[in-house]
């Protein structure tokens, strides 16, 4: 009962982190994305080369890959507050964002190998989160795909459309939609469902059997 009244007195500040953070979590359908080049379809076409983005009262970006974590868009107060909940939620769960990122950076610190991220949040939110947990030095925006609207298994199809079928790919996930479309596509899939299969995975990378 410890941990479940613990998460839920932690909700409310998690979503109070979000909106602070200039993200609007709910969006509708016809907002929605499937991957940031589908963006370009919302363009106008507006010429912006000499538009001075200085007055329209966004707080200044930053350049860091953890974007949210500056003090640009959070600020220094509500920057602390966010890495001391981090930190909290790690504590309940056993540093499991701590093993998932050993993994992920040592892949991304492959010269052949890229991390892709596939997941059923809209693209806007799941931007947003992958920049308040830190994962953005691993997984690169172009790198990123909603399957909200299309599912996981078209995203699957569209990143093979785009790196090509000679690739190897691995499927790392817990759902049974991910390994469903890893089988149709012959692609091995690693299954994550506890701490001991985290670091199982970690391993297997460390001695390249991955």
């Amino acid at each position: 009962m410890e941990g479940l009244t613990s998460g839920q007195e932690r909700r409310p500040k998690a979503v109070a982190v979000s909106e602070f953070g200039h993200f609007k979590i709910f969006l509708g359908k016809e907002c929605d994305q499937v991957h940031i080049d589908d963006v370009s379809s919302d363009d106008n076409g507006q010429d912006l080369s000499t538009y001075n983005f200085g007055t329209d009262g966004f707080p200044a970006a930053a350049t860091s890959a953890n974007l949210c974590l500056a003090t640009g868009l959070l600020g220094p107060a509500k920057r602390e507050a966010w890495l001391q909940l981090r930190a909290e939620i790690e504590a309940l769960t056993d540093s499991w964002l701590t093993l998932a990122l050993k993994a992920l950076t040592l892949i991304h610190s492959r010269t052949n190998c890229v991390n892709i991220l596939v997941t059923t949040t809209q693209l806007i939110p799941a931007l947003a989160k992958v920049l308040l947990y830190g994962l953005g030095i691993v997984f690169p925006i172009e790198n990123i795909y909603s399957a909200t609207k299309i599912g996981k298994e078209s995203c699957f199809e569209r990143i093979i459309q785009r790196f090509g079928r000679k690739v190897v790919y691995v499927v790392i996930g817990d759902g049974v939609e991910e390994e469903q479309g890893a089988k149709k596509h012959a692609m091995p899939f690693w299954r994550i469902s506890s701490h001991s299969d985290l670091m199982a995975l970690h391993h297997a990378l460390e001695l390249e059997y991955l």
